[in-house]
């Protein structure tokens, strides 16, 4: 009988650094003994948890995570927290929020759950898009299939008010050396970040001018390492970069205003 000692104690077995908290979130989510069994096997085999019982949680708000698309992590708490204060500056309207490199949806749902704000989002990965479909139909968003501008509409060119990005941020080489649950269960193209992990920030900025309100702001997630590399993109593309740090959640943001 798959009790709670048992799940725990298969989950410990498995590597599961929080095999108590996990086998509550398992136990809760479980429809029944074979579902319960089912996802205990998933998770054991090195499936995230997230993926495992489908859904996850940032900043208080729970999205649908699929099999293969990226799972939210808890530093990008602080990219939410930084695009919901840019988008509390606008004012006399709605602030317009894009989230490209968008995965499940979850930081643009984040962002509009604290501001009300018109949310456009896109990613290229079908099954990310399929994915955001459905938590960001609630939202009254729409999200787009495509590679960073080229999947949004022209409508929206120069109205951007927040330009949310968390976009691949791993060097290429090091993809190898991530945990199983990443590696091996994450579409590679929400990992891979090119030869110095900036490749994708690099396009994003040289883009996001044109796309950018006169007041507008980008935003995008990085690592601490890659915060120069980051920041100097920004920069080349016009704008001009500051970085916003959190030690708490071991992450970092670079945010990009008009020069």
């Amino acid at each position: 009988m798959l009790t709670r000692d048992v799940v725990v104690e298969r989950l410990r077995a498995a590597g599961c650094v929080y095999a108590e908290d996990e086998a509550d979130v398992i136990l809760a989510t479980a429809a029944s003994t074979d579902d319960l069994a089912a996802m205990l096997a998933r998770r054991a085999g090195g499936a995230p948890l997230e993926q495992v019982v489908g859904w996850a949680e940032l900043c208080g708000v729970r999205v649908e995570v699929d099999a293969g698309v990226f799972v939210p992590r808890r530093r990008s708490e602080l990219l939410v927290r930084e695009a919901a204060a840019a988008a509390r500056r606008v004012t006399g309207r709605r602030p317009l929020v894009v989230d490209l490199c968008c995965g499940t949806g979850a930081v643009g749902l984040a962002v509009v759950a604290q501001v009300d704000g018109e949310l456009h989002a896109a990613d290229i990965d079908p099954a990310a898009v399929a994915c955001a479909w459905r938590n960001l139909e609630r939202a009254g968003a729409t999200v787009y299939a495509g590679d960073l501008f080229d999947a949004l509409p022209e409508s929206l060119r120069g109205h951007v008010d927040v330009l949310v990005v968390n976009a691949p941020y791993v060097p290429t080489d090091q993809i190898r050396l991530l945990p199983v649950e990443a590696r091996d269960h994450e579409a590679r193209v929400a990992l891979d970040g090119g030869v110095d992990g900036v490749a994708l920030h690099r396009r994003v900025a040289s883009g996001a001018h044109g796309w950018l309100a006169p007041d507008g702001v980008l935003l995008i997630e990085t690592s601490d390492r890659q915060e120069p590399l980051t920041s100097a993109a920004v920069r080349r593309a016009g704008l001009d970069p500051s970085a916003v740090r959190d030690d708490d959640l071991a992450a970092c943001v670079v945010v990009g205003r008009h020069a």
